[in-house]
């Protein structure tokens, strides 16, 4: 298992999504998301999707060169339409007119509209912290989650992520995770390495819980934390997709297929200025918030002192396939 640089996986990813029809400066925002990804940990959102990304480029399942176009119709709601291509390209385009509309107004809602999947979702909103913005995102997907008592897919994964300014231009905590009970990629992962599943993350196509991978792609997840994790998953349901005018879950096609429909699916991202309400205060408690929960052994806040890593360890399948994509 070959160490590489964070560097050399930006720069490997930026030649793979160019040489299969991306703009260069839509795929300098892929490969740095790629980057972040890796940095983290996150494989499943990092050079693990190069592949899907470039055949689907490839196919015409996205853009690579689409335009994307921001408007603000009133203040403080910020529309980004992706034009079917790259979420990371279209968040990039809509961010200063975002971060310029929260300041000015406290708040507000951002849509992002009509892209490909944006794979990490909280990789948008540490960019908000990081201007001392708090942030909520949301986005959706392929239906994969069957309500309580059901055993037909209508929800996707559904993550929501929240990121909290420290004030200092970084991140107080952070936390991306979807409210179904298990992201799919582990379904898969555990799948390809013909590994059992843990009981509690999926049920088969009759409705039973299984610990098959296999089963459990053909059939459902389940939501984390049964009717509550539900109904975190319905709200990201309403706003990723029937507030941004996107498609709902059950009409999202295949993420990872080469060819058919684009995706077409929505972030909606809210964003709050904290110094616009309790001002210096939110910090105080913040503060001391964080302390009520560090001071206890072993406890902490979720991302909180994150660092990345430098270089990382990529299997060897992964980054042969990365530089062959490259036309190393």
């Amino acid at each position: 298992m070959p160490y590489v640089s964070l560097n050399e996986i930006e720069q490997v990813t930026h030649r793979a999504l160019v040489r299969h029809g991306a703009h260069s400066k839509v795929a300098d925002h892929v490969a740095c998301a790629v980057r972040v990804a890796e940095s983290t940990g996150n494989r499943i959102c990092g050079l693990y999707y190069l592949e899907s990304y470039c055949q689907q480029l490839r196919t015409g399942r996205i853009d690579g060169v689409a335009e994307p176009v921001v408007t603000v119709a009133r203040p403080g709601a910020v529309r980004i339409d992706g034009r079917l291509g790259f979420a990371q390209s279209a968040f990039a385009a809509g961010f200063p007119t975002a971060v310029k509309a929260a300041r000015a107004n406290g708040i507000c809602g951002v849509s992002v509209e009509h892209t490909h999947t944006c794979t990490s979702l909280g990789f948008f909103t540490e960019q908000f912290a990081a201007e001392g913005l708090l942030a909520i995102g949301t986005t959706n997907a392929t239906p994969r989650v069957s309500p309580p008592g059901g055993s037909v897919p209508v929800l996707g994964t559904n993550p929501i992520a929240v990121a909290v300014p420290d004030g200092e231009g970084g991140v107080a905590f952070q936390f991306d995770f979807s409210t179904s009970a298990v992201a799919l990629g582990k379904i898969t992962m555990a799948a390809a390495a013909g590994e059992e599943i843990p009981l509690g993350w999926a049920v088969d196509a009759d409705g039973h819980p299984t610990t098959d991978p296999q089963a459990a792609l053909a059939g459902s997840l389940v939501s984390a934390g049964g009717y509550k994790g539900y109904g975190i998953g319905l709200l990201v349901e309403v706003l990723a997709g029937a507030l941004t005018g996107c498609r709902l879950s059950v009409d999202v096609p295949p993420l990872k297929t080469p060819e058919g429909a684009p995706h077409d699916l929505g972030q909606f991202y809210v964003v709050i200025e904290p110094d616009s309400y309790s001002g210096r205060t939110f910090h105080d408690r913040l503060a001391a918030l964080a302390e009520s929960i560090t001071v206890q052994e072993g406890a902490r806040l979720p991302g909180a002192d994150r660092r990345p890593t430098d270089p990382v360890d990529v299997e060897d399948s992964v980054w042969t396939l990365a530089t062959e994509l490259a036309g190393n």
